[in-house]
Order: structure tokens, then sequence, then C-alpha cells
């Protein structure tokens, strides 16, 4: 099936590489586990919004815009690839993020500030709501801004993540490898929108089951509705010819745990498993969480043994730094 080519600056390294876990599939007693590692993407220590924003930024610079601007929480990892995006593209960057300036900035917040990214704290706003008001203050200095929408998640973005199952299939006949299931954090929707999209113009039949990071995330909407909306308009954007239902749709929400940026057990324990039986960091936020969802699936038997999973890491390594404290073994030093 075929769709329509969208313009693309080129940002990352891909393919990005398929990993199997044998010790962690070992250690859980369940399926096969693989993993998908866009925490190597390439750009700004990686991450899946790189994807996005090869096709985001293509729009921005395609339609004449010559300023970034986009928002999240402070350890935003979407605001932090849009940052070194716009630093490698020669652009000006405006965050919009929410809380307060810390006394000394970690994790992500440092490397915004070191690609050179203009930052606006807006306090419990997390979300961008300023951006609209910011961007009218870029356009009175006489820039052109290209608002880059929440996590990337728009028709536009999600196109990246339709190109990724394309990158997937032709990995996998490499491999001679057959993935029925692939888990992964499902947070602004354009991820889970795309890889809807692109299951169904290549022909594949695994099953996409998304973790929800963030109860608030959709407002007042169910999430899974603004999942659907997303992936039915990029449809409609490529003249894919496809129309999707709510069935298309598997979204687990029972892993929020005390809340979106909260660590709990759940979050340590697939921090520390995947650390120690693979040698590979996943984020207390987003892969952590979903890590640990897919440990507690699995120890559930909701797989069979014959199943092969595949974990998408979505990147966000970088906000381990100022989780330190909640995430560090207490008997380290014994």
């Amino acid at each position: 099936m075929g769709y329509v080519q969208m313009h693309r600056q080129q940002l990352g390294f891909f393919p990005t590489p398929i990993v199997k876990l044998p010790r962690l599939s070992k250690k859980l007693g369940g399926p096969r586990i693989l993993m998908k590692r866009d925490d190597q993407t390439g750009l700004a220590m990686g991450g899946n919004k790189t994807r996005k924003l090869e096709y985001l930024v293509g729009e921005a610079l395609a339609g004449g815009c010559d300023t970034l601007i986009t928002g999240g929480a402070e350890q935003s990892n979407h605001c932090r690839q849009t940052a070194a995006a716009a630093a490698a593209c020669g652009l000006p960057c405006h965050l919009v993020l929410g809380g307060e300036p810390p006394d000394i900035p970690n994790g992500n917040l440092l490397l915004n500030g070191l690609f050179g990214a203009e930052i606006h704290w807006t306090g419990e706003l997390r979300k961008g709501e300023k951006i609209p008001e910011i961007a009218d203050q870029i356009r009175e200095s006489g820039r052109k801004p290209y608002v880059v929408p929440y996590g990337g998640s728009n028709s536009t973005g999600a196109v990246g993540f339709v190109e990724a199952v394309r990158e997937l299939v032709t990995q996998l006949a490499e491999l001679e490898e057959t993935v029925t299931q692939i888990v992964f954090p499902s947070s602004s929707g354009g991820t889970q929108a795309g890889l809807i999209v692109g299951r169904s113009i290549f022909d594949q039949h695994f099953q996409l089951i998304g973790i929800g990071i963030d109860k608030a995330e959709a407002g007042d909407r169910p999430f899974d509705e603004l999942v659907l909306s997303l992936a039915n308009s990029t449809a409609e954007r490529l003249e894919a010819g496809l129309t999707f239902t709510p069935s298309d749709v598997t979204i687990r929400n029972e892993y929020f745990g005390d809340g979106y940026g909260v660590v709990g057990e759940l979050e340590r324990r697939a921090i520390q498993l995947t650390a120690e039986t693979e040698g590979i960091l996943v984020d207390p936020v987003y892969t952590g969480r979903a890590m640990g969802a897919l440990i507690d699936m699995i120890e559930r038997r909701e797989f069979s043994p014959d199943d092969t999973v595949l974990f998408w890491h979505t990147g966000g390594t970088p906000a381990l730094f100022p989780y330190a404290g909640e995430i560090a073994r207490r008997d380290i030093n014994k």
C-alpha cells in the first residue's frame, strides 16, 4: 500500500538496533523479549521524538519558519530533543516548561541549556498552555515560529512512526524474526498512532500494547479516543485509504502508580532488573514504567511461552540522574 511522502529533515541515526534480551527473558521465565533501541537514535542522547522531529522540522523548514517553540515538563525528553534539533538546523528554540527554575540544572534541563534553548517557566502548567502567548511575542519580534506540538504528537509527527514500522519490518526479515506483540510507553499518542497506521500499511499482524503513562494526558477526553483520532488523521494526511476503529487501540491504564513522574516500586524494579540482566538503562518516567508493566504482565502469564515480545525503548535515560534519590540502590556502598 502506498502513501504520499512528506518533507523530512534528517536528524537521527537509523535504523536503530533490535537486540535480544536473553537474560531478562530467562529470569522472567516467559516469552522471548526483543528490544527496539530508539534510545540510540543519536540526537541529544537519543529517544523516539527524533523520528517525529524529522517530519516536524522538515515541515517547519519547508514553510519558511525560523524558530522552534514547544513545551513540556521540566525533564521533558521531547523538549531536549527539540532543542537539539533546532541547534542542528541553526534555529533558535524556545521551551515552555512547567515548574520553577532549579538552583542547579540536571538531566534534560542541563542539556537544554547546552543546546542554547531559551526557557520560559510556567509553574503548574507543564503541557505548553502558554505557547500561543509566547509564539505571539516571537512573531512581534519579526520572526516566524513553528509550534512543535506537545510530545511531537500530531499527524505530521506520527508519520515518523509509520516509517518506523517500515524500518522494523525490514529488520525483522533480515533477522528472520517474527514478533507477536509490541509493548511501548504511550503518552502524547503520536507513537502509538503512527504504529497503528504503519501496521496496516505494511500488512503486519503483531498486537500493539500501549502502556498508559499519565492518566491526565488527554484531559477530559479518554486517551484511547485521542489515539484513535490521531491514527485516523495520520492515515488521512498520508492519503492511505485507511479507517481505524476502537478495536485497533489497546492501552493498559492500570500502571499509573502514584501519578506522572512519580517513581514507585514498579519503576525501580524495572530499572534495576533491566540494568543488571542486560546492561541497558530505562528511564524513571516512561520506559521504566512501561518495562515494569511488561514484567508484570509476563509474571501474570499474560503471554504464551511461544510469543516473541518486542519492547520499544523510546529513550529518556538523561532523566535517570535527577531521579537518583528515588531509584538508587541503598546497598551500593555496603
